[in-house]
Order: structure tokens, then sequence, then C-alpha cells
């Protein structure tokens, strides 16, 4: 019940909570401190290259602050400080009460606090990873980073992805099943449409770094050869194109949530609507579709044939051009418009000059003969700086414009002003030398002492910006205890709903339900009936500017309080956090040390007890019975869920598949030596899946007419088959190993061990589902009146031995 949320003076609140606009400043917040540890980091490098040579830093540690700099920015900063907003403002936006799986949203927020602070554990384990943030191969693998920290952060950063996963379905369901009455795909707000967009591509971007981190995890605590095998056709050239798949959607991931801000700041501060609305949003949906197309442009020094290279500079240039009519939307959009320069303004129209520059001198990189020339150097870090970090310049102007709906109070304008004034002269003092040094090698501390004077410019730019943040920080902070009352909306042109409401808005957002069907904002009063005079419903009007009518509707929808309390998500992300810390003392098999072993016995322990308590617990996030579905209208929320689930699942298995057929193509196809060499095992052991997933159809079968024992023998059934190909496989293995053929025997073994064992990691979370289900329905008869978790159980089961048919003529036959 929502009473049952503690109050936001209490800290079991942030512990507990599952409500969206808490979890939003949880991301802020938390965003903010991994900005801190970056960009204290940053400074050390900088202050490492006042002059060259070596200094404070040692080369280790020096190539450690520099991984982890780049990683903390990317990853813990840039993504999830735009995550932030948008778990404030999108449901506000869309007129939804909350995200479409409070719980979920919990859960990846503290998946995202514990994958960083596991990042930070790696330090105190030996030294952390030191091969820069891109990792490339063979840097990433034991031999040159043999430290356990460098597992740890390996291992924080697939945790990091497990976060991302959870939140993109979260966000994909409310934003396509979650809107209000009347609000179409065309009437979604720009801020919203950035984010849809974006979590779109970090669906398929992060299940490709998840392939790339789950063959690198086993490179490192198992002693598999996919990174090491250099002459297999695998090694640095696999990475690349397993992590570049992700890298450069990335790059959108990050910049998009900083366009959309930037859009709704232009509207609000230019007194008009954005110039070309639908044309800038067909631009958006087609870079996030181009943005998979591109990713060999990072790779124009490798092997790859002209011909390829030569495409993929075109597509690199080609994507530029969308980029084209959102920038000139933006331009004519101040040109028409009345501009107020307030401080969330000043932010985007910076973001807007840096992201200029940064683009026009991405272009040459996407020249390969220029590239030649340039990859590898600071011009690279400079372009690289100018288009992320200026992005989230835009980003900061995000906390200046929804700050008043967060706190209800009003910041210092004019130390909004400073702020961005040494911020912005800060930034080009510290990136725009880099162009005129770009000679300099990249990630390494000795370069040309003619040009000392530029990087000591830089270093000085680097100190001017970090005091920017300070004044940022003063300013916010002050504000929060001494600043003007902010009222529902301070801006003179803000028409987004979020402004409609109370600041801080209320906890279930809205005094009923949201609906746009008679043009303009109205909230529909739900409740018992006989609140209007004809015992229906009355609906408050909001003309999105603070003016209020009243108006009636005859309507009656059933009222039904949502949960906004629970203990699980902490849980099971400290389960989590527990669990690979113990797993990064494997390495090549051996284990580091006893204690590794007893962290990762209670952090199984404790995942199963948290997983149990999550699963059992009666938990209510209703739905808006009325609202816009498009296009999804006959499809339940948990099932869309699942539905993105394994779509982005599709892209991992896609990665390791293709992980084989890229090493095995190499090696040259028909000198592959197969393992296992019998196939009559996996045979058998297609038959017994595919017999499963008979079984299960009968399951549903039974759950829908009610029949509670033919229901348990169906997922008894189930349960018994899977357990079977568990031992089939189990037996399989033990053969291989008592001929003396390990994962870390050669390529072929490893290929065959990895993709065999993710998929019966699969088989085994199944079976722990259908033996959790099944024990539900023998003591509370569960499911048989409402049968969906059978369905969604068989989706994912299905789906399971899907990839087995893929897996068996790929290992046994060919």
């Amino acid at each position: 019940m929502a009473g049952d949320l503690p109050p936001p003076e209490s800290v079991r609140r942030w512990l507990v909570t599952t409500n969206h606009k808490d979890i939003g400043i949880l991301y802020t917040i938390t965003a903010l401190f991994f900005l801190l540890l970056g960009g204290v980091l940053a400074l050390l490098i900088r202050i490492q290259l006042w002059v060259p040579g070596e200094g404070i830093l040692s080369a280790t540690a020096y190539n450690e602050a520099v991984t982890t700099h780049g990683l903390l920015m990317v990853f813990w900063f840039l993504s999830p400080f735009a995550l932030g907003f948008a778990n404030y403002v999108v449901p506000l936006q869309i007129g939804a009460k909350d995200l479409a799986f409070p719980r979920l949203n919990a859960l990846s927020y503290w998946f995202y606090l514990f994958s960083g602070l596991l990042l930070g554990v790696s330090f105190f384990q030996g030294g952390s990873l030191d091969a820069g943030w891109t990792m490339y191969a063979p840097l990433n693998v034991p031999a040159y980073t043999p430290s356990v920290g460098g597992t740890t952060a390996i291992l924080g950063l697939l945790l990091f992805v497990l976060s991302v996963t959870v939140g993109t379905v979260n966000f994909l369901v409310t934003i396509h099943r979650g809107r209000a009455e009347g609000m179409g795909m065309w009437d979604i707000p720009f801020f919203t449409w950035s984010i849809l967009l974006t979590v779109w591509m970090m669906l398929f971007a992060f299940a490709a770094l998840l392939a790339a981190l789950l063959l690198l995890g086993s490179d490192r605590i198992i002693g598999t050869l996919y990174f090491t095998a250099t002459d297999s056709g695998g090694g640095s050239l696999l990475w690349a194109h397993l992590f570049w798949f992700f890298g450069h959607p990335e790059v959108y991931i990050v910049f998009f949530p900083a366009l959309g801000v930037m859009f709704e700041t232009f509207q609000t501060f230019c007194g008009r609507r954005i110039v070309g609305r639908k044309w800038v949003i067909l631009a958006m949906i087609l870079v996030a579709l181009q943005s998979f197309l591109v990713w060999m442009h990072h790779m124009f020094l490798t092997s790859i044939n002209l011909e390829i290279k030569t495409l993929m500079m075109a597509t690199t240039i080609g994507i530029s051009l969308p980029f084209d009519l959102m920038v000139f939307a933006l331009i004519y959009t101040m040109v028409k418009g009345r501009i107020q320069f307030k401080t969330p303004f000043l932010f985007s129209l910076g973001a807007l000059l840096l992201f200029i520059l940064g683009g026009i001198t991405g272009v040459f990189l996407g020249a390969v003969v220029l590239d030649y020339e340039f990859r590898g150097t600071y011009w690279v870090v400079a372009h690289f700086h100018y288009v992320m970090f200026g992005g989230a310049t835009a980003l900061f102007g995000a906390l200046y414009y929804w700050y008043p709906k967060i706190t209800g109070k009003m910041y210092d304008e004019f130390l909004g002003k400073l702020h961005f004034a040494t911020f912005f002269v800060g930034f080009n003092l510290l990136y725009f030398p880099l162009f005129v040094a770009w000679e300099t090698p990249r990630r390494v501390f000795e370069y040309n002492v003619a040009f000392v004077a530029w990087h000591q410019l830089a270093t000085i730019g680097a100190f001017v910006v970090a005091g920017s943040f300070l004044l940022m920080v003063y300013n916010l902070y002050t504000s929060l205890w001494t600043g003007e009352p902010a009222g529902d909306n301070p801006w003179d042109f803000a028409r987004t709903a979020e402004w409609a409401i109370d600041s801080p808005p209320p906890l279930e957002n809205w005094p009923g339900r949201a609906s746009y069907a008679g043009g303009t904002l109205a909230f529909v009063e739900t409740g018992p009936p006989g609140r209007a005079a004809d015992g229906g419903e009355s609906e408050t009007v909001a003309d999105g500017g603070g003016a209020v009518v009243t108006a009636h509707e005859p309507h009656h929808e059933t009222h039904e309080h949502e949960d906004h309390a629970s203990v699980w998500p902490v849980l099971i992300g400290g389960a989590l956090f527990l669990t690979f810390l113990g797993l990064s003392g494997f390495h090549a098999g051996d284990v580091q040390g006893v204690q590794y072993v007893v962290l990762l016995a209670l952090g199984v322990l404790l995942a199963a007890y948290s997983l149990i308590g999550f699963g059992l617990e009666r938990f209510s996030a209703p739905e808006a019975a009325i609202g816009e579905r498009w296009p999804f209208e006959g499809v339940g929320k948990t099932k869309l869920g699942v539905w993105f689930f394994l779509a982005s699942d599709v892209v991992v298995f896609g990665g390791v598949i293709g992980a084989y057929v890229f090493i095995r193509a190499g090696m040259g196809w028909t000198a592959w030596e197969s393992v296992p060499p019998d196939a009559l095992p996996g045979l058998v052991n297609t038959f017994v899946l595919l017999t499963s997933s008979y079984t299960v159809v009968l399951a549903l079968a039974a759950a829908d007419r009610g029949s509670k024992r033919g229901l348990l023998a169906s997922l008894g059934a189930t349960l018994a088959l899977g357990i079977t190909f568990l031992s089939i496989k189990a037996w399989e293995w033990s053969y291989e190993f008592s001929h003396g053929i390990y994962p870390q025997t050669g390529i072929e073994a490893s290929v065959y061990y990895v993709t065999t064992g993710l998929h019966g990691l699969h088989v085994v979370f199944g079976l722990l589902i259908a033996l959790f289900m099944g024990a539900r329905i023998y003591a509370a008869d569960a499911y048989l009146e409402d049968d969906r978790p059978v369905e969604f159980f068989g989706l994912y089961w299905h789906f399971v031995d899907i990839v087995w048919v893929f897996l068996f003529p790929l290992f046994y036959l060919m």
C-alpha cells in the first residue's frame, strides 16, 4: 500500500522505495557521485600531462586512471544521469502514475549502484583494469591484466549491463503501453521520444556488449581462449567487432537524451514549437537505425578489406545528414522565437555549439585516409569529448530545468549563469588545445615537448571545469533550503504535462487518471460512484500553463492503490554484488583465496532467499484501464516485457554464436575439430527439449481448464525433461573431461563449452522458475484463475528450446 512507504526523511525510504520519482533522484545523485570520482581521475591525468614523462602516477597507475575514468564517465555517469531525469519525468510527461514495473525499476537502480561499487573495489584487489575503456584484446586477458581487480571491473560492467537491460525493458513497456488516453505516438513530448529511441538502441546494443563481456569473463575466470588465441581468427578483431557493434550506438545512446533536453528547453525558452517537429522525430528514428550500421569505421586500421571500409565510410558520413536537419531545426526555432536566456537554455545552447564542433571533427575520422592519420591521437580524444561531454552539457541544463519541479524551489539564476560561463570557458580551454596538439598519442604520458604549452592550457581548463561544478553544487544545495518557491510552472512557455501539477508532484502524480481525449490535459477523478452529480466521475482540465477548469464525465473505473515499497530489490542487488565479488577470485579455474569461495556462497544463498521473497511478495502496480497502447493494444504489459527481454537475449546468443562462426571461418571451416565428435547425445537432447516444449503447452491448457492436477503433472514433466537434458549434457561434458578436453584445451573446446554452457544456464534458470511455480501451485492453488504466468514461462522455455535447435547442427552436425 502507498502508506507503507516511509517518509523522505527516513533512510529506510530510500532503501525500499520503488516510486519512479524517488528512483530518479537516486539515479541523479549517484550519477553525480560517479562524475566526482571520474573527475578526480581526470584531474590526476591532466596533472600527469603537465609535462611529458612519468609524474605523480606510475605507468600502471596512469593506465588504471585512464581506463577507469573512461569507464566511469561513459557507463556510470553519462547514461545513468540521463536515466535519472527519464525516471522522474517520463511517466509525468505521458500521464502515467509510475513505470510499468516499479520493483524492476528499483532493481535496475540497485544493480547500477552495486556495479559501480564493484568497479571501486577493484582498485583494492591488486589493481583495477588498465586496458583502456574500450578494453581492447588481448590487453584485457589475464596475461596482460592478471590482477583480481581486473576481473572485478569486468564483472562490475557485466552487472551494469544487467541493470541497463532491466531498465530498458521497463521504459519500453511504459512508453508503449502507459500513455494517457489521447496521447498518440506523434503527441509524445520530445524528451520522452528521445528516451524511447535511446532505450530501443540500448536493448540491442548492450546485449552485444553483454555477449562480449560473457566471453571475456570466461577467458578470465575459466581460462577459455576467445581473446587469447589470436592466430585462430579470434582475438583482437573479434573483440573489436563485438565491442563496436555496441560502442557506436552508445554514442547516440548517450547523446539522444541530451538532444531531447535541448528540444524541450528550446521550445520553452524560445516560446514556440520546434520547427519541423515530425521531420525531426523521423530524423531521430533514422539515426537510431543507422547507428547499428557504422561500427566498422572504428576499425579502419584493421585488416578488413578496402571495399567494406569504403562502405562504412559512406554510412558514417550519411549518418551526419539527419543530424544536420536537427541542428537547423534548433537554429531556425531560435530565429523565429522570443529567446529567454535562462540557465537551462544557456546550457542547451552551449551543448549545440559544442556538438557542432564535435560533429565536424568527427567527419574527419569518418574518412578512411584521414582516419589512418588521426586514429590513436589526441584528435580522437578531443572529438570524443566534444560529442560525449558536450552532449552532457545539455543534461546539466536539464538539472536546472527540472530542479524547480523536483524540489519546489528556484535555484539562484545568477549563480546558474556563472556556472555556465565558467564551465563553457573551461570546457573549450580544456579540449580545444588537444586538437592543436593532436599528434600526442592516446593513453600515453610521453609526448613531444613542442606541445607542452597546449597541454598545460588543457590542464588549467580542467581545473576551471572542476571549479564550475563547485558553483553548481553550492547553488543547488543552498537553493534547496533558501530558494524561492517555484510554483507549479516557473517557465512562461513550458507546456508538457509535468508542469500542470504540484511541485514537487504528489506520490501518485495525478488526482485520478490523466487524459488527452478532449484535446487538452484532463484529470479524471476515479473512486467510488457518487462523487459526481449523476454518480459518475468529475474531470479537472489543465491547459498546461497552470490554469484549471472543471468538467464532468459520466464514467466510472475501479480505483486501486499502487504499492511503492519493497525491500527485495536492494537485497537482490547486494546478493549479486557478493556473488560477483566471489567470482572475481577465480582465475583460469584456480581460486585466489578461500574468502572468494565464502563470498560466492553467501551471495548465492542471499540471491536465492531474496528472489523467492521477490516472487512471493504481493505487490500492486495497476495499469490504467484506459490509455494508448499502440502498437501493442492486444498484448499485456508483462507479456510485452517478456517479449522485449527475449529480443535482447536473441542478440546475446547472436553475439556468442556469431563469435563461433567468426572464429571457425577464420581458422577454416572444414579444418575445425568438432567438440564433441559424437552427435548422438545432442540428437537425444534435441528430442528431449522439443518434448518439454509440448509439456509446457499442456501445462497452459491445464491452467486454462483450472486443473490443478494437470498443471502440476505437466510442469513436473517439464522439470523431469529439463533435468534429463542437463544430465545428458553433464555426462557428455564428463566424457570430454575424461579424455583430456577442457575449456582451456583449445579454441574449439572453449567455444563448445561456453556456448552450450550459456544455453545450459538458461535451462537451469527455467527449471528454477518451474520449481518455484510448482511449489506455489501445490501450496496455494496459484495460476488456476490467472494462467498468464504459465504462458510467460512458456515463452521463455520455447525460446530456450529454439536456441538449442540452432546449436545442435552447429556443434554436432557441421
